[in-house]
């Protein structure tokens, strides 16, 4: 059975919640909280599997509540349910410990799912919210962090390829009809674009790019 706290400072939406999820098979709420601070101090004495977090709540916000549960607790879940669809929301909740995030717009099976699956110690977050975690990582990728594809000539990346499987540069020359020489000059060619100067380094980045793989 799993024990679930609700946190919300509203009252009806409490109500409403412990009626639903009471009506699963594996579910029991074991406590209520209006304030942050009491979200904290029930969730240390009954030690819930999972808290079904809004983020918007006096005394001390669900961020700021789930931070400390997460660093206090370890074996207790957080489970963000708010309507807060900002990512910036959504981003501090996850950083601060919690395990998943749900919109109050969401059906309740999407819900009781949720809570199932951060029970399990796994990730959950929705469709929408998803997309808005990878936008938000996106946005953050510097645009100087280009694929091989872009770094690389197509005939460089056939090279790096064969390096990567474990052939010499005399195989190499043979597949490709050219002198060693031209060989030993691509390689290095690729190596001052990807500023890796060893076989190692070099195959290590052409299975992370999906050059290649280990056999």
């Amino acid at each position: 059975m799993l024990k679930i706290l609700l946190a919300d400072d509203h009252i009806i939406v409490r109500q409403g919640l412990r009626s639903l999820l009471e009506q699963e098979p594996d579910m029991t709420v074991v406590a209520e909280a209006g304030t942050g601070r009491e979200t904290v101090e029930l969730a240390r004495s009954h030690r819930p599997h999972v808290v079904v977090m809004d983020i918007s709540m006096p005394d001390m916000n669900g961020i700021d509540a789930t931070r400390v549960i997460s660093e206090e607790l370890s074996g207790v879940r957080v489970l963000a349910f708010s309507m807060e669809s900002d990512r910036r929301f959504i981003v501090e909740v996850l950083k601060a410990g919690a395990s998943g995030y749900v919109l109050k717009e969401s059906a309740f099976a999407e819900l009781a799912t949720a809570i199932r699956t951060v029970a399990a110690n796994e990730t959950y977050l929705g469709p929408r919210i998803s997309h808005i975690i990878i936008r938000e990582y996106l946005q953050r990728v510097p645009d100087d962090a280009a694929l091989t594809s872009t770094l690389l000539t197509p005939r460089e990346r056939e090279i790096l390829q064969l390096i990567a499987a474990g052939r010499n540069t005399k195989e190499i020359a043979s597949a490709f009809e050219v002198s060693i020489k031209t060989v030993e000059n691509q390689r290095h060619a690729i190596m001052t674009k990807l500023d890796l100067y060893s076989i190692a380094e070099l195959t290590k980045y052409a299975i992370r790019e999906g050059l290649t793989t280990l056999t």
